[in-house]
């Protein structure tokens, strides 16, 4: 059975590369680290696409985002999808000084926003944390994250770097049932290490929903940073989940290693699966002997 290690990277389906890697550097300080065309039978067929893609690597302190742009391109961002979409998936970036991050992602353009009212502090039985909610110019949501000064999980509790953002802490999907999902990612290697409920008007402006009444699982890998949380929204419309092909723009991956996979990747097995509400999944696994 397949034991995840790490999150080693998150994929994201672009229609211009270039364009989105502009706005990530700009808005939130990232680094192109890599460029690379992905072309041949073995990548079409991990995508199920025909035809190849072009990749740009960007870097956020030790987390890496791809963004991947398909010579086939598929189906834009879906309009007017909400936080509680079973095809939501965001990026949670932490930062070190929340009002620092907003300034710069207002003076960058481009962007719209989730969350109403700025940046918004949750309760403490939601974590005490301030975060704002929004979506890059191709529609994929983000977030900003700052923790508490005296609860900073151990990862970010070195704030020093060239801007305000820090890296990814998390991804966070939707999901229709915590408990098969929950058992689903711990199948893979995963744990329980937080759970959590989120409600109330703090919540609702951060989601954008009316009255929103969440269920949160925190899910860790063995290296626990980032790791994977699902929301599991217990009221409100929620639209059903859509089996997104690489190639759309909704179609976000997690690039999952598992333990004993070379870290270049190169002599590694590469295979792709889905969670039970159709997220992506990239195994990178070692070669058997």
């Amino acid at each position: 059975m397949t034991s995840i290690y790490r999150i080693a990277q998150f994929s994201l389906t672009t229609g211009a590369a270039d364009r989105l890697a502009d706005f990530y550097e700009r808005a939130l300080g990232f680094r192109q680290v890599g460029l690379e065309l992905r072309v041949g039978a073995a990548f079409e067929t991990l995508m199920g696409i025909a035809g190849g893609a072009r990749g740009l690597v960007l870097e956020l302190g030790e987390q890496e985002v791809e963004l991947l742009e398909f010579a086939k391109r598929g189906r834009p961002y879906p309009q007017h999808a909400a936080s509680s979409d079973l095809t939501f998936q965001h990026l949670a970036i932490v930062v070190a000084d929340m009002r620092a991050a907003y300034q710069g992602l207002l003076a960058a353009g481009g962007w719209s926003a989730i969350t109403e009212g700025g940046p918004q502090r949750l309760p403490d039985a939601s974590g005490g944390v301030t975060a704002f909610k929004f979506r890059d110019p191709d529609g994929h949501p983000l977030e900003l994250l700052a923790f508490p000064e005296d609860a900073s999980p151990p990862p970010w509790r070195d704030k020093s770097g060239p801007g305000p953002c820090l890296g990814i802490d998390h991804s966070a999907i939707s999901v229709a049932d915590a408990a098969r999902s929950t058992a689903f990612y711990e199948a893979l290697g995963f744990t329980v290490s937080a759970r959590s409920h989120n409600r109330g008007p703090e919540q609702a402006r951060l989601d954008g929903l009316p009255a929103p009444d969440a269920e949160v699982t925190a899910l860790s890998p063995t290296q626990a940073t980032p790791h994977v949380e699902l929301l599991c929204y217990r009221s409100g419309a929620r639209a059903e989940s859509v089996r997104l092909r690489n190639n759309d723009i909704a179609a976000s991956r997690l690039v999952l290693e598992a333990a004993g996979a070379p870290k270049a990747g190169a002599d590694a097995v590469r295979r792709s699966l889905f969670d039970p509400d159709g997220h992506h999944l990239l195994i990178v696994e070692p070669v058997d002997p």
